[in-house]
């Protein structure tokens, strides 16, 4: 199966960053990705983001997660290394050590808005900062930065991946101004719009890139989740690829196109009743189709 995209100049980018399969590599080379989120009500969320960026194909997954999601989370995936930490009372001083080891983080999935993980949160960002880490900051992760902009201002190598809603109130209904509100993250924080047609904004350039992919047959939970697992091993497939273009600009197309072509496939085969985990069975199929068939 084929897509629009396929004649986008970005998806060569993308197949360019994917790394070769070789038996000479260790465990961790292809990858390691932190997920911060859940919580009592939300395992999902950060399971779909964790099992994703696996299923993409990175080495390792991390979860920091509160006590009480983290036997859910480890129930659904044996795979996933989960850290019942983020409620802790000293939260930060358990995680900060396995920060360096993580080479992207994506904060938010089924986070909540809990006062007191929110702060801890917070103060998470700003150690990756300081730590120059690459971070994706994705659902409630996104109502903190509402609350406090400047926790990404000038944080080059952030990415943002807001809905339609968060969209608007991150930068206003007014989409004459989009691109002014942007700039006022200061240089290097890159946004994707998640909509009918994805959009990437890249705050260094003022770039604009409009993906051709289209809506979702069926709008189903947990998609977004996908969009940000797999767009946190994109990410640092792309950052050691060193990418003349940035580099977060293409792995939101990759992300983009593989989450809504796993959709695509999913949907023909289960049509209403699609689920995010019927779109994740597909991201073997649909990667092989986009990034691998065509690569030297």
């Amino acid at each position: 199966m084929s897509t629009d995209n396929n004649k986008s100049p970005l998806l060569e980018r993308a197949r360019n960053i994917v790394p070769h399969l070789e038996t000479d590599r260790h465990k961790g080379q292809a990858g390691r990705i932190g997920i911060v989120g859940g919580s009592l009500e939300y395992t999902g969320a950060p399971y779909f983001a964790a099992i994703s960026a696996l299923k993409v194909g990175a080495d390792l997954v991390h979860v920091f997660c509160p006590e009480a999601a983290a036997q859910v989370i480890k129930s659904y995936s044996p795979e996933l290394i989960v850290h019942p930490l983020l409620d802790s009372n000293n939260a930060i001083i358990q995680i900060e050590p396995w920060l360096e080891r993580l080479h992207v983080l994506v904060i938010g999935p089924g986070l909540g808005r809990n006062r007191q993980i929110l702060q801890t949160v917070a103060e998470l960002i700003k150690i990756c900062r300081q730590l120059q880490k690459p971070l994706i900051i994705d659902a409630d992760g996104l109502f903190l930065i509402t609350q406090d902009i400047s926790l990404v201002k000038d944080y080059y190598g952030v990415i943002l991946t807001p809905n339609a809603i968060e969209f608007c109130r991150l930068f206003g209904k007014d989409r004459d101004q989009i691109m002014m509100s942007l700039g006022r993250l200061g240089d290097g924080v890159t946004v994707i719009e998640k909509g009918l047609n994805d959009r990437i904004y890249d705050s260094l350039t003022l770039e604009k890139y409009e993906c051709p992919q289209g809506g979702s047959g069926r709008r189903c939970g947990g998609q977004g989740d996908l969009l940000a697992g797999s767009l946190a091993t994109f990410y640092y497939w792309a950052l050691e690829s060193k990418q003349e273009i940035s580099p977060a600009m293409v792995a939101c197309f990759a992300a983009s196109t593989l989450t809504k072509t796993c959709n695509k496939y999913a949907f023909k085969l289960k049509g209403r009743s699609m689920t995010c985990s019927d779109m994740i069975d597909q991201i073997h199929t649909v990667f092989d189709d986009l990034f691998e068939h065509k690569k030297d």
